[in-house]
């Protein structure tokens, strides 16, 4: 992680400009590392809800101050409690005459500053009440949960009592709304990567590449176990066994929660959460309430966890009441159960193709991709951004299963697979593989497979190639898959009046050839241009894809010859 300021004074700085940023929300409290809400509550009379801990877990605790949450947050250095008297700044500044709650996460630091600000407070006639948060079920045995530390279940935890507190409950029933809900929350977490301190050089901790650490805490404490990288599904799996056995009874309403811990990206997390939400509801629990995003973080962290509060009515109530803080924020909801939901993408392709031809030689072509895709990627990441390998394995997948939807017509198969590719692989060489396909179906004419003769074939690909060129601009010689593709046609035309398989594996070889070729070639188009110099030397993913599958399209075809 880089930091503009020095580990000294890291602290001062992200809490000055936040303040800065969201003054409309929270102001600063005088001479303390705190802030208090700006808004004046409509009771003002309420319990003040003030949270805390060490820095490096924004939005925690900062983040969450604002009408509906937090009154006041108290925040230390990175990972570190902050000081019995940063503590009691805080609270007096927040305070409105009926009481603080604080609410931190379980930690000795924490624990006894926090103790020690509220005997101050009482001294001089403050009342205050504490809640722990315990959820992390992977720091300590379920018979002893008080020896458990607080993770992402802060959170939850905090949001039920600042609803409460808004709501106009005194300092008991907030403090006891609040036990509840902590009492109804767990919570599992998985690290991929380690964080790095301001200032320092290397991360705190290490994961190794191919592996995982369940169980792993927010300022990098040991994890449970150690087991290998886990596919989307396999590590939703994992979170979700985590919890499953550790939910207190309930009627199935649930508020799930999956948090990133500072370096795994939204979109990672969504994925993720589709098998979450389906193994939840499998096991008879609804999530009524659904978060995905950021609430404690560690820092650079790369990981997830994943957090479940056990509802009851008034749980439900006030975790639905509005908040507005920088952090998070929600004008209030009706809950209701939501089903999970499917998308178009994500084909799937039986391993054995069927008795046609399209069939037979797509699918062949699939395997291909599918066996090199890793070189593909990394072909592509040489001057791109790496994912020629991945777009391609899904256009030939959908590709193959469009084509045996479609009516049995090589034309109609061919169309139906270039449509189906360009919409799942996407981007620039999704549509031109996609416009090569659907042209080189409707050049065929509808006849059948025994009437396609070498010139016919040719006459097709010539077609498909004049549209490729037309809606791609590119050249000979500018380094993308025409460089292989104009090769392949040229030598189909030479051998019209042969025999059809021996005139495409001519020209197949022609197109590896070619390929190859591309090594000595600079890019003249797309994103691979900026950076020209770096990509001589290999050839260009576009051309080698482009030979790997009409290679593979010629073998299945001389199977038959066979």
């Amino acid at each position: 992680m880089t930091t503009l300021g020095s580990p000294e004074t890291f602290k001062q700085q992200w809490l000055d400009g936040f303040v800065t940023a969201y003054g409309r929300t929270v102001r600063k409290v005088p001479d303390a590392y705190g802030v208090v809400r700006r808004a004046e509550p409509e009771n003002p009379g309420k319990v003040a809800v003030v949270i805390g801990g060490g820095c490096g877990h924004y939005p925690a605790f900062a983040g969450l101050v604002g009408p509906g949450l937090a009154d006041g947050a108290v925040v230390g250095d990175v990972f570190t409690s902050p000081s019995a008297e940063q503590v009691y700044r805080t609270a007096r500044a927040a305070d409105r005459g009926a009481g603080v709650l604080f609410g931190f996460g379980n930690y000795q630091g924490d624990v006894l500053h926090f103790g020690l600000a509220a005997r101050r407070l009482a001294a001089e006639g403050v009342a205050s009440r504490t809640i722990l948060v315990t959820d992390d079920v992977a720091s300590g045995p379920p018979s002893a949960p008080e020896r458990r530390r607080g993770v992402a279940g802060d959170f939850l935890v905090f949001k039920i009592a600042g609803a409460a507190a808004e709501r106009g409950y005194d300092l008991d029933a907030v403090h006891a709304v609040a036990a509840k809900a902590n009492a109804r929350t767990r919570t599992f977490g998985v690290a991929f990567g380690g964080c790095t301190l301001p200032g320092a050089g290397r991360p705190l901790f290490t994961v190794a590449d191919e592996e995982m650490e369940l169980g792993l805490g927010i300022h990098g404490e040991p994890g449970t176990r150690t087991v290998g990288r886990l596919s989307a599904a396999e590590l939703a799996d994992e979170l979700v066994d985590g919890l499953l056995p550790e939910l207190p009874e309930g009627d199935g309403r649930v508020v799930a929660l999956l948090n990133g811990l500072g370096r795994t990206k939204y979109e990672e997390m969504f994925v993720t959460y589709t098998r979450v939400h389906e193994r939840l509801a499998q096991a008879g629990v609804s999530p009524v309430h659904t978060e995905v995003g950021e609430f404690v973080t560690s820092l650079d962290m790369a990981g997830v966890s994943l957090s479940i509060l056990v509802l009851d009515d008034e749980l439900a109530e006030l975790y639905a009441d509005p908040c507005d803080t920088p952090g998070y924020r929600t004008s209030g909801v009706t809950l209701t159960t939501v089903e999970p939901e499917s998308t178009v993408d994500g084909w799937s392709v039986d391993e054995s193709p069927g008795t046609s031809v399209v069939d037979r030689v797509l699918t062949a072509g699939l395997r291909s991709i599918e066996e090199h895709e890793e070189e593909l990627g990394r072909l592509d990441a040489v001057a791109a951004d790496g994912d020629h390998g991945l777009g391609m394995t899904r256009g030939m997948r959908a590709a193959v299963a469009a084509a045996r939807r479609a009516p049995d017509t090589v034309s109609g198969a061919l169309l139906a697979a270039g449509t189906a590719f360009a919409d799942a692989a996407g981007g620039a060489s999704g549509a031109l593989y996609g416009v090569l396909l659907a042209e080189t179906g409707a050049g065929l004419n509808d006849l059948p497979a025994g009437e396609i003769t070498t010139e016919v074939l040719a006459d097709a690909v010539d077609g498909a190639v004049r549209a490729f060129t037309e809606l791609g601009k590119a050249e000979p010689g500018d380094k993308t898959m025409l460089d292989a593709i104009e090769p392949f046609r040229i030598t189909l035309r030479e051998q019209v009046g042969g025999d059809v398989v021996q005139a495409w594996r001519k020209a197949s070889a022609a197109a590896v050839t070619a390929a190859d070729e591309t090594a000595h070639l600079r890019p003249a188009k797309g994103r691979a241009a900026r950076l020209a110099q770096r990509s001589e030397g290999h050839p260009d993913p576009g051309a080698v894809s482009f030979s790997l599958l009409v290679t593979a399209v010629g073998e299945e075809l001389g199977k038959d010859e066979n």
